[in-house]
């Protein structure tokens, strides 16, 4: 399955949050990652991953799925919180 992002996106994440979406796009190879589709969102459905990267941080991710399921697209990624780090645990 093919991961992308937008650049620019991209960069103002690490800037935000401290984390780049190449990291972001390990955590997605967790096998025990939790994801939860959002149910905020209207506009297209959105995903929630909490997983652990590679550099063993563990992030929570914010994807959606393109391309009749073909692509995942990474919209954000940060730290995971407390409350998410407890929930993986």
């Amino acid at each position: 399955m093919e991961i992308e992002f937008d650049p620019k996106k991209a960069v103002s994440n690490i800037k935000k949050h401290g984390v780049s979406f190449d990291e972001a796009r390990t955590s997605l190879l967790d096998s025990n990652a939790l994801v939860q589709e959002e149910t905020n969102s209207t506009e297209e459905s959105r995903w929630v991953l909490i997983g652990l990267s590679h550099k063993f941080r563990l992030l929570t991710v914010i994807y959606t799925l393109r391309d009749k399921e073909q692509r995942i697209r990474i919209i954000s990624a940060r730290k995971a919180t407390k409350k998410e780090t407890n929930c993986y645990a």
